[in-house]
């Protein structure tokens, strides 16, 4: 498995908000612990064109001054740069992936709320989106988002649902923030699940829309990676259990089809084991103990 990764992207933020520097550290530290065979490679950060195709240039100048963009997410010192840079991983990880090797993006923050002219969530650029909109201006074709986040990925789904040969997938707590994503449109196909809803019944959605990413029979697929859909998230009320983030690797293994991931959500303590038993199964290895 190759992972895109830059220590940096841990040198902002704060142990008091669910969204921190632990969820990459402790991450980083499980896998080389547990996989120390995986490859790393350190990206660049995202070219300002790069990030115009998904975003406004005032929403990229706003991103370099205070105030706090919402109570979720406030201005940090160099926020834009540590955004371009996790831009630049997920533009590095659909290299990886166009070229035969699956890649993984480890970084943060995350982007899937960012809309093209507006941080919130966490997220203050869309990371997927620009890596999609790269790809695109590459010349692939038909390209897939599978978002599996426990939100709604309402900034990806608002840069990409006007664009030709995209299929935006998301499967969703609802109710939960941001309030997004109760119905399908055109290419967005929006499944949401009500909170606590069995595992079984949450999992069968999953391939559901799994098999909707197939069906579109895309050049090349990119996966919106949360983790907060676990049963222990502090801050969703979801079901699922370690080894089913195994089950969803597993369909990645099994598919012939292009791919690359971004990590999204996921606060709980065992995000690290979530990671590897996913990357793990991605990459048609052993299960983590």
């Amino acid at each position: 498995m190759l992972l895109i990764h830059d220590p940096r992207c841990a040198d902002y933020g704060s142990s008091l908000r669910p969204e921190q520097p632990a969820r990459i550290t402790a991450s980083v530290e499980y896998l080389n612990a547990h996989h120390p065979g995986w490859t790393w490679r350190v990206p660049e950060a995202a070219a300002e064109a790069d990030v115009l195709r998904a975003h406004t240039a005032a929403h990229l100048k706003r991103l370099g001054r205070p105030p706090d963009f919402d109570d979720d997410t406030p201005f940090f010192s160099g926020i834009r740069e540590h955004a371009l840079r996790a831009a630049g991983a997920a533009m590095l990880a659909v290299d990886c992936a166009l070229s035969g090797q699956p890649a993984f993006s480890l970084m943060r923050p995350p982007g899937h709320h960012a809309s093209r002219d507006q941080a919130m969530g966490f997220c203050y650029l869309n990371s997927i989106a620009i890596a999609a909109l790269s790809a695109r201006a590459r010349g692939v074709g038909r390209i897939a988002i599978w978002d599996f986040d426990a939100h709604h990925g309402n900034g990806t789904e608002a840069i990409l649902k006007d664009q030709n040969d995209f299929l935006f997938v998301s499967v969703h707590q609802s109710p939960a923030y941001p309030g997004t994503g109760l119905t399908s449109f055109g290419p967005c196909r929006n499944h949401p699940i009500a909170p606590r809803t069995a595992r079984e019944v949450h999992l069968a959605v999953l391939e559901q829309s799994w098999n909707d990413v197939l069906a579109f029979r895309p050049e090349l697929v990119l996966v919106s990676a949360g983790f907060d859909a676990y049963v222990h998230d502090p801050i969703t009320a979801m079901t699922l259990v370690r080894d089913d983030f195994a089950t969803l690797g597993t369909w990645l293994h099994a598919s012939p089809l292009p791919t690359a991931a971004v990590l999204e959500g996921g606060y709980s303590r065992d995000l690290p084991a979530l990671i590897g038993v996913f990357l793990a199964a991605w990459a048609g290895e052993e299960r983590d103990a």
